[in-house]
């Protein structure tokens, strides 16, 4: 029988959020949403409040923390943006980002039409490449400030989301990169661990300044399965993510890795587990074998959980009705003993009615599962 133990709603958000992540109880279940820029206008506009994007890459992760933490959210996210030379070529419309991708505006998003080793063939070729200057502190100053607002009241999230496989496919193109994943070409492995030791010293700047989490993660899964086999994540992916998380542990024990990947991942759970991951996200509800409760219910003693509500048909098409119904089933689901930050499973899209963002806030703070 589930006792419910009530708690007066009084614990700051960074309180929150951080004993959720340590499966403490907490005063409700904390929360964390991001949106496209169309919603955040629609919601700056209702609440009276001035917000603009970030711009720099994951711009939808860290942007409106302004609106959002105003409607409830527990923490923020930060991370370096674009240098001001970038930055003015953006607003301009000249789309080029510091690393050499080329975007067009296409609907609602800019997607990338040129990528900088689309040519790539040999480790030569990886060998010219540069990434973006890390050390440069002009593309850190927005975050150190961020951290600076925020800090004391908020949990903050690091986010390096693209760690590893997302941001090598990205700049060599996913067809031509699956293929010669498989087939061994020599530049994926240099490519692979250039990008590791970018995400590495990007990850360590942010422990650095002082975050909570540092956000990981890479898309592995389609919505029945994964885009690669569980055996070849873990010959080339596995050993380099737990490199990375050995080192961000070794830099701060007391910081928390979190590791995002879309779709129908359960077969490498426990492997992430195994190289220390403490909390999975976005638990994609309608994927194949992602089920909130039968995860909590598996992996809950060692895993904290932070997404879980659907994006693709409930926050989109519900009404308002059917929005309260799945956040409350979702708590229902995962918030026992704490371990549980409910997030949609994805940024909210323009698609998303108003009034269902708004039910999304309002039931989180309102509910109390017993």
């Amino acid at each position: 029988m589930r006792v419910c133990t009530i708690i007066e709603l009084a614990m700051q958000p960074r309180e929150r959020f951080l004993k959720a992540l340590n499966h403490q109880p907490t005063d409700r279940v904390p929360m964390y949403v991001s949106v496209t820029p169309q919603i955040a206008a629609e919601l700056a506009k209702d609440l009276g409040v001035e917000t603009e994007p970030v711009l720099c890459r994951m711009s939808a992760r860290l942007s409106h923390a302004e609106v959002l933490t105003l409607l409830g959210n527990d923490a923020i996210a930060v991370r370096p943006t674009w240098p001001v030379s970038v930055q003015e070529r953006w607003k301009k419309g000249i789309l080029v980002d510091d690393f050499g991708f080329s975007f067009r505006p296409i609907g609602y998003y800019a997607e990338i039409v040129e990528r900088p080793l689309s040519w790539a063939n040999t480790r030569d070729d990886v060998d010219r490449f540069k990434p973006p200057d890390l050390n440069d502190p002009a593309i850190w100053e927005w975050a150190q400030t961020q951290v600076s607002l925020y800090k004391d009241q908020f949990a903050i999230m690091g986010n390096l989301e693209t760690t590893i496989f997302e941001l090598s496919w990205n700049l060599v193109g996913l067809e031509k990169f699956l293929m010669d994943l498989y087939e061994e070409k020599e530049y994926v492995s240099a490519l692979l661990d250039k990008i590791q030791a970018y995400s590495l010293q990007c990850g360590l700047k942010m422990i650095e300044m002082g975050v909570d989490v540092i956000w990981t993660g890479d898309d592995f899964g389609t919505q029945t399965g994964m885009l690669i086999s569980p055996d070849l994540w873990r010959s080339v992916f596995k050993p380099r993510m737990a490199r990375l998380f050995r080192a961000f542990k070794e830099a701060n024990p007391q910081v928390k890795i979190a590791y995002h990947s879309d779709g129908a991942i359960r077969p490498i759970i426990p492997d992430l587990i195994e190289i220390g991951m403490d909390v999975l996200n976005p638990i994609q509800p309608m994927a194949r074998g992602m089920d909130l409760g039968e995860l909590k219910s598996e992996y809950g003693d060692v895993l904290a959980f932070f997404g879980g509500v659907d994006e693709q048909q409930v926050l989109p098409f519900g009404d308002v009705t059917r929005v309260q119904q799945e956040v409350r089933l979702r708590i229902d689901q995962a918030s026992a003993n704490g371990g549980f930050v409910i997030a949609p499973a994805h940024n909210m899209q323009p698609d998303t009615p108003l009034q269902n963002v708004y039910a999304f806030f309002d039931t989180v703070k309102s509910y109390r599962p017993c």
